[in-house]
């Protein structure tokens, strides 16, 4: 398996507050000092251990402690945004001989409109059967083994392995399947285009077949109709994910492909995790593969990023996409800050989906005790995030201090680059 992640409060709208206010907050605390301690903030106790925060009710103690930042929000946390959490391991999973499937889309998770999520387990000799779909397809590898076939634009073929932290990447409309290989299958993450995808609306090869008059059939294969009376056991709805034997040599199914003459396309494969990090740290390592480094994925980019414990994945946000991610290992944390003074945090566990839209400020905090591993994926054919580090260090020094009132000391100790990951 893989093992793969605060601005103080505005001082500047403070410190207006306080000179146009100041007179009349002074007044008022002298003429009614004990109304104005009860109205103050109670940000001195952040926890359960301010009373104002106990809750003797009912309470699902699992799922409260896997969001401690939910339950009890820091004190910068402000009015409600929208809630950009969601999980797998909350979704309903299809079940069928040969494995199962379930998915995270804009129906279950309304702020994900960009991108949807599958996550697909197969046994081994278990086949995602062959279809195609109307979104873009880009996956990544969690676990064991799979062979992959697909059909190019130009009628070249394909079929190859991958195996734990390779990626694949299918266009809208590029037919192919998935096998799970020995000794235990696969398991993979399937990342879509579009919000509203749904596995459901996948064009399967069975369905397809059994749902066209066999004289049709029969005459576009050049067959006697007798030829297709096999069709009649295929299940109403098609086959979607069925139990076959582990298949052969992968060199013996090449050489079928390539019976008529042509060779193999590698295009639509790609082996994330033997590329060098464009981003290393001694608190992480950010991977980025968009179109530049893998030419297939022309509509979806990502971010592969490992966080040490104690690390963060530094202030930033991404000006051209929206960010659907996917936590893989570890725990961690994010606040998005939505603008007009909003802002939620929340906690990530392995299994669960995040969702930051386009420009908007977020960091991600490992707060475990082992890596965090996460994917940011954009529906996009490049990778761009911008640096708050970067940003404030390449700006007049006068400047920064006039907006936020920190020393030039505090300037000076900024990170002067776009690091991606930072130390404890």
């Amino acid at each position: 398996m893989l093992r793969l992640s605060l601005l103080a409060p505005g001082l500047f709208s403070r410190r207006r507050f306080l000179g146009t206010s100041g007179v009349a907050v002074a007044g008022a605390a002298l003429a009614a000092p004990h109304e104005a301690a009860a109205q103050a903030p109670q940000s001195a106790k952040a926890g359960e251990q301010n009373p104002s925060a106990s809750d003797p009710g009912p309470e699902n103690r699992a799922l409260k402690e896997l969001n401690p930042n939910s339950f009890t929000p820091p004190s910068t946390d402000h009015k409600l945004g929208k809630t950009f959490w969601s999980s797998f391991s909350a979704m309903h999973r299809r079940i069928q001989d040969g494995g199962w499937s379930r998915q995270v889309n804009v129906d279950d998770f309304p702020i994900s409109k960009q991108i949807a999520g599958v996550n697909m387990r197969l046994t081994a000799g278990g086949i995602r059967e062959l279809h195609w779909h109307v979104a873009d397809e880009w996956s990544l590898m969690l676990y064991g083994n799979a062979r992959l076939t697909a059909l190019d634009f130009d009628g070249t073929p394909y079929v190859n392995d991958v195996t734990a932290g390779d990626l694949w990447y299918f266009p809208t409309g590029v037919p192919h399947s998935i096998q799970g290989l020995g000794p235990d299958g696969c398991e993979f993450l399937l990342v879509f285009d579009q919000g509203d995808f749904s596995e459901d609306d996948t064009t399967l090869l069975s369905d397809w077949m059994i749902h066209t008059p066999p004289d049709v059939l029969a005459k576009n294969w050049g067959v006697a109709p007798s030829a297709l009376e096999p069709l009649k056991n295929v299940p109403p709805d098609g086959r979607y994910i069925f139990q076959a034997p582990v298949p052969g040599p992968l060199q013996q199914d090449k050489q079928a492909v390539t019976r008529d003459g042509g060779m193999p396309t590698e295009a639509f494969q790609f082996h994330m995790m033997q590329m060098k990090p464009q981003k290393s740290t001694r608190s992480g390592q950010i991977r980025i593969v968009d179109s530049a480094v893998f030419p297939a994925a022309a509509n979806i980019a990502a971010a592969h990023v490992t966080v040490k414990p104690g690390g963060l994945r530094e202030l930033h946000w991404h000006p051209n996409a929206d960010e659907w991610q996917y936590y893989i290992a570890g725990k961690g944390r994010m606040t998005v800050f939505f603008n007009a003074a909003t802002a939620r945090t929340q906690d990530f566990n392995a299994g669960d989906v995040g969702y930051v839209p386009q420009t908007l400020g977020h960091y991600v905090e490992n707060t475990g005790d082992t890596d965090l591993v996460f994917l940011e994926m954009f529906k996009t054919a490049r990778y761009h995030d911008l640096s708050l580090n970067d940003w404030l260090t390449h700006l007049p020094p006068e400047l920064v201090a006039q907006h936020l009132g920190i020393s030039a000391q505090t300037l000076d100790a900024i990170p002067r680059a776009n690091l991606g990951v930072l130390p404890a």
